[in-house]
């Protein structure tokens, strides 16, 4: 399969699907019938709630879905072959996680911009909100943990046997913390003037992306910033925590809405290499078999593509800080489910990179990470393009440097929804929080808890237990498809598009899980584990019985309703 043929192919499915199941969906739910404005507008606060215009809002959004995770998941899942994760891609973009994201940012603007704990809340009840609430919260944290510490890794100096810093072999890692940094103020300085100044749109976005390449051109001749990893930790932690309660106007919105530039840029570079220099996909396996090296295709591959099919974390975004910016109804279809859709084509676009890796590195992928792989095999693919053989270390710069600006927006992000989901445990609607509930719902509380936790886990150890993340994860979409499903059923639209993703995630998960217990178990029996193998059977034996509750309370609900509706 020539890598060309396979984006053609996969670009055109995920427009149809855009187009034509998208639009169903619409009518289906009713989308943009009512009048009503919505919570960014009625509910606007000058902090959380402030309307984007939806460039800016798809900025924020993609950028803040994207993380690493259409990247890294494809190249984790490339084992078991590149048609069943083209298949798993597709299907699961537009039937799954496409459904998913957009469901929950429509939800959540119909419900005041709030979290999918609270329209749990409305359909299945006050408890089956806090269960939902502490399983995100500390997902979040896990999810804060370990890019707080991929960020900082990018940006350490590398430290010698003798624990001095070597200034020659970080230069890199020094030269994209230098240009990170200076992305900050300029995104700062963005938004001051759209927003305080009045300054038009259209000039700060051509004035932005000059000073972003000038970001670029200064940070790669100027980098004298050598921190070591434990440093650039403690000072991530102070950002995300500013960054957390920070108004969305002065920093989330414009640095989000820049960097999504840098995710078109990265596009395009990869659209380039793959249609001029268009490889074949032979390199890797067309299907690599059930069963690789223990690990089985189900239901590895569905824990493993995540955000490049379907991922918890997007409900998250959704109805946490996007449905609090969305400026019209109409801007959810564009922006959730095209959003998602726009993943699918990195992910396959990852693939045709991993394939190139696997031809130009002797078949084998060992030692080189998910940065390596896919900007060294998009930057490698361009550089055989005649008259751009020169440009391969400026690309694989400027991948790198999306690559990390992606996982920053992904983290402070994720900070500032552990600081709601934090906030909402504590609170009731229409109550007013007194005591110990008053003190722990303030927002700068909930925000130094969050980040001492996911700073602190990052620094001990996330990695012992970030084996449980990409089923956790997935268990969080299928209780968001639950969620929303329920919703819908509740005022009297048509849910039956959530209820075979709902159960086919279920099912993965639940599955998933088990094994992880196995696999944990027999480490520990056989002698010798640490605190890793203990922890995760632990976790991992919570998240089933948590996964078992709240799945028979959503059957149960949406059991009712159909039973009213039928008598109705």
């Amino acid at each position: 399969m020539n890598s060309l043929v396979l984006l053609i192919i996969g670009v055109a499915v995920l427009a149809c699907g855009y187009i034509f199941y998208g639009g169903w969906l619409c009518k289906q739910w009713g989308v943009g019938e009512t009048t009503e404005e919505t919570p960014a507008h009625t509910m606007e606060d000058g902090v959380d709630y402030v309307p984007a215009k939806a460039p800016v809002l798809m900025g924020h959004h993609f950028s803040s879905i994207a993380g690493a995770g259409p990247i890294t998941g494809p190249i984790n899942a490339a084992a078991f072959g590149w048609l069943p994760v083209t298949l798993w891609v597709l299907i699961g973009g537009i039937f799954f996680g496409g459904v998913h994201d957009f469901g929950a940012l429509f939800a959540s603007v119909r419900h005041k911009g709030q979290s999918i704990g609270e329209i749990i809340n409305v359909t299945m009840g006050r408890r089956a909100k806090r269960l939902f609430l502490i399983f995100a919260y500390l997902t979040l944290i896990l999810v804060v943990a370990a890019f707080a510490s991929i960020v900082a890794g990018t940006f350490a100096a590398t430290v010698d046997e003798a624990g001095a810093i070597d200034v020659a072999a970080s230069a890199s890692a020094a030269s994209v913390a230098m240009i990170s940094l200076m992305f900050i103020v300029v995104a700062i300085l963005f938004g001051f003037l759209v927003y305080r100044r009045g300054m038009s749109m259209g000039v700060c976005t051509i004035v932005g992306i000059l000073a972003i390449c000038l970001c670029m051109g200064v940070g790669m001749n100027f980098h004298p910033i050598y921190l070591t990893n434990s440093t650039w930790m403690v000072i991530i932690g102070i950002y995300i925590a500013i960054a957390s309660v920070a108004p969305v106007w002065i920093l989330l919105q414009p640095r989000d809405y820049l960097s999504s530039f840098l995710l078109y840029a990265m596009l395009a570079v990869a659209l380039v290499g793959v249609v001029g220099a268009h490889p074949s996909m032979d390199a890797m396996p067309m299907f690599g078999g059930f069963n690789v090296n223990g690990s089985y295709l189900f239901p590895v591959l569905f824990t493993t593509v995540a955000c490049g099919a379907i991922s918890g974390f997007h409900s998250l975004v959704s109805s946490g800080t996007t449905s609090k910016q969305l400026d019209k109804e109409t801007d959810a279809r564009p922006i959730a489910y095209g959003g998602m859709l726009l993943e699918c084509v990195l992910a396959i676009l990852t693939l045709c990179a991993v394939a190139y890796s696997y031809k130009v590195n002797g078949g084998t992928l060992e030692g080189l990470g998910a940065v390596g792989i896919f900007a060294g095999g998009i930057s490698k693919m361009v550089a055989t393009i005649p008259g751009l053989a020169g440009a391969e270390g400026v690309l694989y710069k400027l991948l790198s440097l999306a690559y990390s600006a992606f996982c920053l927006t992904s983290l402070d992000t994720a900070t500032r929804l552990s600081r709601f989901m934090f906030q909402e445990f504590w609170t009731d609607e229409g109550e007013e929080p007194t005591g110990y509930k008053a003190v722990l719902s303030n927002t700068y509380v909930a925000t130094i808890i969050s980040v001492v936790l996911g700073v602190a886990l990052g620094m001990t150890g996330y990695a012992k237990i970030w084996g449980l993340f990409g089923a956790a994860n997935q268990l969080l979409a299928g209780l968001g498809l639950l969620a929303v499903a329920t919703w819908l059923g509740n005022i009297g639209k048509n849910n039956k598009m959530f209820l075979f993703p709902m159960g086919f995630m279920l099912v993965v998960t639940i599955c998933s899980l088990l094994l992880t217990i196995r696999t944990q178990f027999g480490l520990i029996t056989a002698g010798g584990a640490d605190w890793g193998p203990y922890a995760q059977v632990i976790i991992a034996c919570l998240l089933v019985v948590l996964a078992v509750i709240l799945a028979v309370e959503g059957i149960q609900t949406l059991t009712k309703q159909s039973k009213e509706k039928a008598n109705a």
